[in-house]
């Protein structure tokens, strides 16, 4: 069976509260197209023959669509056969997860590109069980997309879809957050969940530093925007190590410290800190706060009573990735896209 790959582009990603607060721009609807487009010519340059994608009313495919008849009607053969899902439309977040979760039974769809931010990455990986993504950043918050040119991600996909890189070295697993009421089913976070005094859900987005009391993070880097930002200045944790980092937060001038933190794009706050520890796998968390709600991912999806327990818990393992730099590094090795008609030999021999 011929392999294909998922294409997921969420059109309305970047567009909550911070885009206002903050100095950050969007990602316009003919820029996401083109994105697709740079990755479809990659994966079928890797042999990739045929793409399933998520259709979408934002104008993602009508742009795409017509992009690749001009190119067919000009003879070149640069894009894979391109088909959409057979799926109801609702223009919300069960788009994304219905697409990812119809892509991952279907049996021949061997990774899933995604186009958005964190929440984005959520939906898809709440749904895709054992099939790989490869995140391409199109939102507000992006600190489980990394940030890299799409052909390249693209180029990554496609050898790692076709099989020509062994799967230990194509694909990385990541760590996940899992928040439960009660005992209920857990809602699921890829890169943190804060804990914040709000009792509603207002606007979802976080950006008032004041209101934040805990944050649990998968991993805590320096180089992020988010709530991750905060954890990743005050203990670097990777992707690739076990477990992650529990802060305790606190108002600005009411902590035993403080952070200047990038919390979303161009908007950079002070916020108190209390105390931080590692958050080892396995191990249920708590919060001390007695009421307020909850955020995943940067952006506020729970709320809980004094009467309800919460239950944060840090899983391994719990789902994989194209491994980019891997792959292309392994590409490199092999020259697995080096060919010719002569055998070439490293400049340093040419003339030995």
């Amino acid at each position: 069976m011929t392999p294909k790959v998922g294409i997921i582009a969420n059109p309305i990603s970047a567009r909550d509260i911070r885009r206002v607060v903050a100095s950050a721009n969007s990602v316009q609807i003919a820029d996401r197209a083109n994105i697709v487009q740079r990755a479809l010519a990659a994966l079928s340059a890797c042999g990739i023959e045929e793409a399933v994608m998520m259709p979408e009313r934002g104008g993602i495919a009508s742009h795409l669509l017509r992009s690749m008849e001009r190119s067919s009607n000009q003879g070149e053969a640069r894009f894979p056969r391109l088909g959409f899902l057979d799926m109801k439309v609702t223009g919300t977040v069960e788009d994304t997860r219905t697409a990812a979760r119809m892509m991952a039974s279907a049996g021949d769809v061997a990774a899933i590109i995604v186009l958005g931010g964190d929440g984005t990455h959520r939906a898809v990986v709440s749904e895709c069980g054992a099939v790989p993504i490869a995140g391409i950043s199109t939102g507000t918050n992006n600190a489980f997309p990394e940030h890299r040119e799409p052909t390249i991600t693209g180029l990554a996909t496609g050898l790692a879809a076709m099989g020509r890189v062994p799967p230990e070295i194509a694909f990385a697993a990541n760590k996940k957050i899992e928040v439960s009421i009660d005992g209920g089913a857990p809602e699921i976070a890829l890169v943190d969940v804060a804990v914040v005094t709000d009792r509603f859900i207002g606007a979802r987005a976080l950006w008032r530093p004041e209101t934040f009391r805990e944050l649990y993070v998968a991993f805590a880097d320096p180089e992020v925007i988010g709530m991750a930002a905060i954890a990743g200045l005050v203990e670097p944790v990777t992707r690739a190590e076990a477990g992650g980092l529990a802060v305790t937060l606190a108002p600005a001038g009411q902590g035993a410290m403080e952070v200047r933190a990038p919390i979303a794009p161009g908007l950079i706050e002070t916020i108190g800190l209390e105390s931080w520890r590692r958050m080892p796998a396995g191990t249920v968390h708590r919060p001390s706060l007695a009421a307020g709600s909850i955020a995943l991912d940067g952006e506020r999806e729970l709320f809980f009573d004094p009467h309800q327990d919460v239950a944060i818990t840090l899983i391994d393992r719990a789902f994989r990735t194209v491994d980019v730099s891997a792959v292309m590094r392994f590409a490199a090795r092999q020259k697995l896209l080096v060919g010719g008609l002569t055998a070439a030999r490293p400049l340093e021999n040419a003339h030995s």
